[in-house]
């Protein structure tokens, strides 16, 4: 089987309730799954682009874990893309590190499911939010993979149902290869 790189960005996972939940049931399957914590590895938000570089180029499958940040990314992934997906490694006329390889995105989401829908709150479904990975994923020759996404998260979910979301998402993640 191969193994999945999980890119987890979450500046407060000691505090967090789902990705905390998630990174657990990933690390018990450390033979299928390799998590790598930006805010871990990088509390001085100093990036080892070569090392980020080669350790991207040696999976075939990542994908990016975060909680929802208004409608974006936490601040240290973005900084981390900036950085590890430069011109000639990532794209560009000899940059072709990441074709072929297969990206997805899983987050937690603080709203309701109901809000990200055309007639909802948000007035966007997450796909639509996501736009600008999945533009990045194409721009770089990978592959998008379909999106994972817990709601609710701000409405304190049960143990249970964080429990069944870290299932759903070993599933999830297990469908791809």
């Amino acid at each position: 089987m191969m193994k999945t790189l999980i890119i987890l960005a979450h500046p407060n996972i000691n505090d967090s309730k789902v990705n905390k939940r998630w990174r657990e049931e990933l690390l018990r399957h450390s033979d299928e799954i390799t998590v790598h914590e930006l805010y871990k590895e990088y509390p001085d938000w100093k990036i080892d682009v070569e090392q980020e570089q080669q350790m991207l180029e040696s999976y075939d499958t990542v994908i990016f874990q975060f909680p929802l940040y208004w409608y974006n990314c936490p601040p240290l992934f973005k900084k981390w893309m900036d950085d590890v997906f430069t011109y000639g490694w990532a794209y560009g006329s000899k940059g072709k590190k990441l074709k072929g390889k297969k990206i997805g995105v899983a987050i937690s989401i603080g709203s309701k499911e109901d809000e990200y829908q055309p007639t909802g709150l948000i007035s966007y479904t997450v796909d639509e939010i996501i736009t600008p990975f999945k533009a990045t994923v194409k721009y770089v020759g990978a592959t998008i993979l379909p999106h994972f996404a817990v709601f609710g998260t701000a409405f304190q979910l049960s143990d249970e149902e964080i429990h069944r979301s870290a299932k759903e998402y070993m599933d999830y993640i297990r469908q791809l290869h």
